[in-house]
């Protein structure tokens, strides 16, 4: 089954970028932590890495091309021993389509873009804790979050 390649976030407000220059070639075998193209945004040039391994099957997203949406597929890889033609076939294809078909919603695609990400990685269900009063609002927060409120506590 090949593997989608989408264009990263590289800042939680980060929207789009330029996808500045493909540093691999279609064909071109990808290990996971080779260097695979240059994302270039208004404040830096980043460089994306490939976290899996195979072939680049096919590049949807050319060199130089600016405005790429974040989750937007820029590529395909196909696993090792897939078939590279096959796994990248009708892939450039439909993207185009679908959004000239479409170009008003572009907002609700993109949100649900951004949603499978979360999708694929399943939440763990909150159990009821006998310690927690019945009602008590749950707050998420991130490490980085709950060490700056730690410091800043720490500081006062």
């Amino acid at each position: 089954m090949p593997i989608e390649i989408l264009m990263p976030a590289l800042s939680p407000t980060m929207e789009e970028g330029n996808l500045s220059k493909w540093l691999k070639n279609e064909g071109d075998k990808v290990v996971a932590g080779d260097v695979i193209a240059e994302i270039e945004t208004d404040k830096a040039t980043m460089e994306v890495e490939a976290v899996d391994e195979g072939t680049l099957a096919k590049i949807v997203v050319p060199a130089g091309t600016e405005g790429v949406k974040v989750n937007a597929l820029i590529a395909v890889l196909a696993v090792d021993g897939e078939d590279v033609d096959k796994a990248g076939e009708g892939i450039g294809e439909e993207e185009p389509k679908a959004e000239a078909a479409a170009p008003a919603p572009a907002p609700a695609a993109a949100k649900s873009e951004a949603a499978a990400p979360v999708a694929a990685a399943p939440k763990a269900e909150v159990a009821a804790d006998p310690d927690i009063p019945a009602g008590t609002e749950m707050v998420s927060t991130t490490v980085r979050e709950a060490l700056r409120d730690a410091m800043a506590e720490e500081m006062r």
